[in-house]
């Protein structure tokens, strides 16, 4: 958008950079503020960074240090759900449940407790969905050990765009609080609109003490994202350390922030979350046809966030065997046809399971969602006919 263009343009001709450990500047004033506005209480106080990845790493720090400064320097453990994705680096990737990403970095990754994600799919009404699988793992671990759970709200490519139950968070609110453990949530693809609210974890009547932001928060202009951290968090350290031991070089640069403040602005001006929540019952609707086709087992999601899941046998939910690489065929499928989609593998065992997501942009018209369903199903049917 040419508002957002200029805006970084601006930015970059008055003042690029400054070093965020030593200085602030107005477009990480002005774009924490703006956050600020947005978000419920106790969520308060931002930290911006370049990426995904980057802002899961320091919110897991943040987590850490948050109870060595209150005290309590057993707690170190972080809980995550299986299947999940919650960036590359090195704790982001411990804590994902995806194991095709995960194997030949085996032996540098931290051996944290991971418990599976809500498959309502395919197990409804397990541990899993009831969060009785979570209260399980911090007895196993011990609650002084336990320093966060972290997980998505509403579920990414990993798991298929799995929209859990509000008493599924409800619970899981509740168990963090009983044990004295922070709930990260992990908003880095659903922040921002993307579910047809500003954030996702407002479909649940809960509020996380740590949220991470990313993809939503920068329209794609610039590499940027976000850590905020509840008033109870911050005021811990300001009352020990005095700061946050983390640091990188382009953190809270202004040409980034100035790009995000700009983003929100556009969002907000031209009511496209409202947009999103509104075109959602389309696109669902538009991609409901698709059950007509024997392969398609599930579609779901929320908002702009679909996903659709291929089976083999949608009596059994049996997934294709991995070695027919039946999302990735048909993605190539969908690109010549014009479509362009994301494939995910494994999320039934960790080696099968084949998922296409769907993400249209807000501004999205009626005409394109048909356009959408026309195209992926015909591609979903070639390759099923192929076999």
């Amino acid at each position: 958008m040419a508002e957002i263009a200029a805006a970084v343009g601006a930015q970059a001709r008055q003042l690029a950079y400054v070093n965020g450990t030593q200085l602030t500047n107005a477009p990480a004033e002005e774009l924490a503020a703006e956050l600020a506005g947005l978000l419920p209480e106790p969520l308060r106080y931002s930290y911006f960074l370049a990426s995904g990845s980057e802002a899961i790493e320091a919110a897991v720090k943040l987590a850490r240090q948050f109870w060595v400064e209150s005290g309590r320097p057993g707690k170190w453990k972080v809980i995550s759900r299986v299947p999940s994705y919650h960036g590359n680096t090195l704790a982001a990737l411990s804590l994902s449940g995806r194991e095709h990403y995960r194997r030949v970095y085996a032996p540098l990754l931290t051996d944290f407790p991971r418990i599976p994600a809500p498959d309502p799919y395919r197990h409804p009404g397990c541990a899993a969905c009831t969060g009785d699988a979570l209260e399980e793992a911090i007895e196993r671990a011990g609650a002084d050990n336990v320093a966060a759970f972290i997980a998505e709200p509403v579920g990414g490519s990993s798991g298929g765009a799995v929209v859990p139950t509000a008493a599924y968070f409800r619970r899981v609110a509740e168990i963090c609080r009983k044990n004295d453990v922070l709930f990260i949530a992990d908003e880095v693809m659903t922040g921002l609109g993307r579910t047809g609210r500003w954030f996702a974890f407002e479909h649940f009547d809960v509020v996380p003490d740590v949220l991470v932001l990313g993809k939503g928060l920068n329209g794609g202009y610039a590499p940027l994202s976000a850590v905020v951290a509840s008033r109870r968090i911050v005021d811990a350290l300001a009352a020990g350390s005095g700061a946050f031991n983390h640091a990188q070089t382009y953190s809270h640069t202004p040409v980034i922030c100035a790009a995000g403040a700009a983003t929100l602005r556009y969002l907000r001006e031209h009511g496209l979350v409202e947009r999103c929540a509104a075109m959602s019952p389309r696109l669902f609707a538009a991609l409901d046809g698709l059950r007509a086709i024997p392969a398609v087992g599930d579609v779901r999601g929320i908002g702009l966030l679909a996903a659709v899941e291929l089976v083999s046998d949608r009596e059994t939910r049996a997934p294709f065997p991995r070695r027919l690489r039946v999302a990735e065929r048909v993605t190539a499928r969908a690109l010549a046809e014009g479509l362009i989609v994301w494939p995910n593998a494994g999320h039934v065992d960790g080696e099968d399971g084949d998922l296409l997501m769907v993400g249209p942009p807000f501004t999205i018209a009626e005409d394109e969602i048909a356009e959408i369903a026309r195209r992926l199903g015909a591609a979903i049917a070639a390759v099923a006919t192929e076999g």
